[in-house]
C-alpha cells in the first residue's frame, strides 16, 4: 500500500501578460510531475478537449501544447502549491498550501478562471476565492477517472462554457 507523501509542486504556471482566461487544476500528478508539465498523463484527456473546443490539432510536445495556449490567451496553473497526496489521488489529498495566483492576476487581465474537476473547484472555493474577492466557473474534470464523461461530452461542456470567452477573442 502506498503512503502519503508532502510534495511541493515542482513547475512554475503557464502565463504571460496576454493572457485572459486562467484553467485550474488541482495538483499534478505523478506523470506531470515527472515531466514537468501540465496534464503529461497519456489517458488524460484535456489536451485533446481543449484542443477540439479551439478548433485546432491536438498538440503533442510541451513546446506545442505552450503555443496553443498562447496563442489563445490562456494561462494555465493549479490551485494547490503543496500537499500530502497518495500517488496521483485527488480523493487522498489533505493538508494544502494552496498556489498564489496574485502573480498571474498581477500581470495578466484575467477574464475568467475556470477550474478542471471537483477536486479544483472544491479547493478553490476553499482557499483561493477567499483571498481573491473572486470566483471561478467549475468544468467536468479531463481525467480519465471521470469515465463516465467521454472526450465528445467533455468538449460540449467546456465549449458551452467557454463559448463567450472565445467568442470575444475570436477562437470559436
Amino acid at each position: 500500500m502506498q503512503e502519503y507523501q508532502r510534495i511541493t509542486h515542482p513547475f512554475g504556471p503557464l502565463y504571460d501578460e496576454n493572457s485572459r482566461l486562467l484553467i485550474l487544476g488541482s495538483f499534478p500528478s505523478v506523470k506531470s510531475r515527472e515531466q514537468q508539465f501540465f496534464y503529461g498523463h497519456p489517458q488524460n484527456r484535456f489536451w485533446k478537449v481543449l484542443a477540439g473546443v479551439l478548433g485546432v490539432p491536438v498538440p503533442q510536445t510541451i513546446e506545442e501544447k505552450k503555443q496553443m495556449l498562447r496563442q489563445n490567451r490562456i494561462a494555465l496553473w493549479d490551485v494547490i502549491a503543496e500537499c500530502d497526496i497518495i500517488g496521483s489521488s485527488d480523493s487522498c489529498i489533505r493538508n494544502v498550501v494552496p498556489t498564489d495566483l496574485g502573480r498571474i492576476l498581477e500581470c495578466a487581465q484575467i477574464r475568467q478562471i475556470y477550474t478542471n474537476g471537483g477536486t479544483a473547484t472544491k479547493m478553490f472555493e476553499k482557499y483561493q476565492k477567499p483571498r481573491l474577492g473572486r470566483g471561478s466557473v467549475g468544468l467536468p474534470s479531463t481525467s480519465p477517472a471521470n469515465a463516465a464523461w467521454s472526450v465528445e461530452r467533455l468538449q460540449e461542456a467546456w465549449r458551452a462554457a467557454l463559448r463567450e470567452y472565445l467568442q470575444s477573442n475570436g477562437a470559436a
